[in-house]
């Protein structure tokens, strides 16, 4: 047998077993760049507008960088950083409070950070995932915890995320069995790619759930900071009674414009903030020291997300306007990078869109505008306001050349 062919053999179930790398399906998004490639080849003299992107648009604060560059120069900062520095665990806990009103976090056993926010998520099935047990999961969403719960041979258990509950998932939808199975419930609002934010109300409604069911909750809090208009910013862990049943994950990746960064917090729980300590030692040795010391900056200052959100604010304004004019349903968020807007039926002409696949494809195609499908709780696509531009004049004129694009076809709804 030769070394590949054994090497072929040894693969995890778990991804795939001896069929892994044999998979012929295409990924969505690999559908997309391919998709994008073609166009721009096609279409050489005409700008593709990427409204799929889902990371900001701008560097991280020049002060943020400036730390960043002075603290790599000192040499106590060369040092394995572990679970973390003290330092930046304060900062976290005084931005929780300052930020979300998020009281009585003890900067010693209720947070630690993580290198980013996806690790935390596949870190932490590994806490509490035995064989059977469940993972609740909204849907769409951001997939890592259910991947890894199954890795440990659970199950996952979606709740669709749907446009007459205003993208909230209705708890009331499970079973007794898989109530009694479950150990996680995964949440993350502001929301990707619904764009959809809880409300205090929903909040208490989780938490006397996990209550009654001894589940833990995971709040995916990526977007948390990044709200509009008169909408304050919420944080699970200002409901009373949330530190009882879960933890909550705070991003400097979207907030702070430090996606490449990797740099985040798990906070609530002490025990499940232990667990997940415990676990994170045993996977990594801490995010560089340098990198925390300015991350410790960025939380001091929260005017800086204040200013993004204010970039993402009027950018949504004016797409969702000119949607609009063009007959979609786009309603403006009240936080994120995401406009989600349902697709129509097709053409006035003859074109039928039989999901958001196609319609995103269609886009792509024919009009140079990438967007990303959602097909798994109706057909959706996300459009995210994260597009390079320069200024307001550059804002204007992109999301005007979208609205120019669309102008000549008559969609049906």
């Amino acid at each position: 047998m030769s070394q590949e062919n054994y090497i072929q053999n040894l693969f995890a179930e778990r991804i795939g077993g001896k069929e892994f790398g044999k998979d012929n399906d295409i990924y969505k998004f690999e559908k997309i760049k391919r998709a994008k490639r073609q166009a721009k080849k096609e279409n050489p003299d005409v700008e593709l507008i990427d409204m799929g992107v889902g990371e900001p648009d701008w560097m991280a604060d020049d002060k943020v960088v400036e730390i960043l560059y002075q603290e790599a120069q000192k040499p106590e900062n060369r040092f394995y950083a572990d679970n973390g520095i003290q330092q930046f665990k304060d900062a976290a806990v005084n931005y929780m409070e300052e930020v979300f009103g998020v009281t009585g976090l003890d900067n010693e056993t209720e947070v630690n950070h993580s290198i980013g926010s996806k690790p935390a998520l596949a870190m932490l099935p590994s806490a509490f995932i035995n064989p059977g047990d469940i993972t609740i999961m909204t849907t769409p969403g951001y997939p890592v915890l259910g991947t890894h719960t199954k890795w440990y041979q659970g199950e996952v258990v979606e709740l669709p995320l749907l446009k007459e509950n205003n993208f909230l998932p209705n708890l009331n939808d499970l079973t007794t069995e898989q109530k009694e199975r479950a150990k996680l419930l995964y949440l993350n609002y502001p929301n990707n790619p619904t764009g959809a934010s809880a409300t205090r109300e929903f909040f208490e409604e989780v938490i006397e759930f996990a209550k009654e069911n001894n589940i833990v909750v995971i709040h995916d809090a990526a977007y948390a900071g990044l709200v509009f208009d008169d909408n304050e910013p919420l944080s699970f862990l200002s409901i009373p009674g949330a530190k009882e049943v879960g933890i909550e994950i705070q991003s400097l990746s979207k907030s702070f414009n430090m996606t490449g960064w990797r740099l985040a917090f798990v906070a609530g729980n002490e025990k499940v903030v232990k667990a997940f300590a415990t676990v994170k030692d045993n996977n990594d040795s801490g995010q560089f020291r340098a990198i925390q010391k300015a991350g410790v900056y960025a939380l001091e200052h929260p005017e800086i997300t204040e200013k993004t959100a204010q970039k993402y604010s009027r950018r949504h304004e004016m797409l969702a306007d000119g949607l609009q004019e063009l007959g979609f349903d786009a309603q403006k968020p009240k936080g994120s990078f995401y406009l989600y807007v349902e697709i129509p039926k097709g053409t006035k002409g003859g074109k039928k869109f039989a999901t958001a696949e196609d319609f995103s494809q269609f886009l792509i195609k024919e009009k140079l505008i990438s967007t990303v499908p959602w097909d798994d709780a109706g057909n959706f696509v996300r459009f995210s306001v994260t597009f390079e531009a320069e200024d307001k004049a550059e804002e204007k004129r992109v999301l005007a050349e979208i609205k120019d694009r669309l102008s000549d076809i008559e969609f049906v709804f």
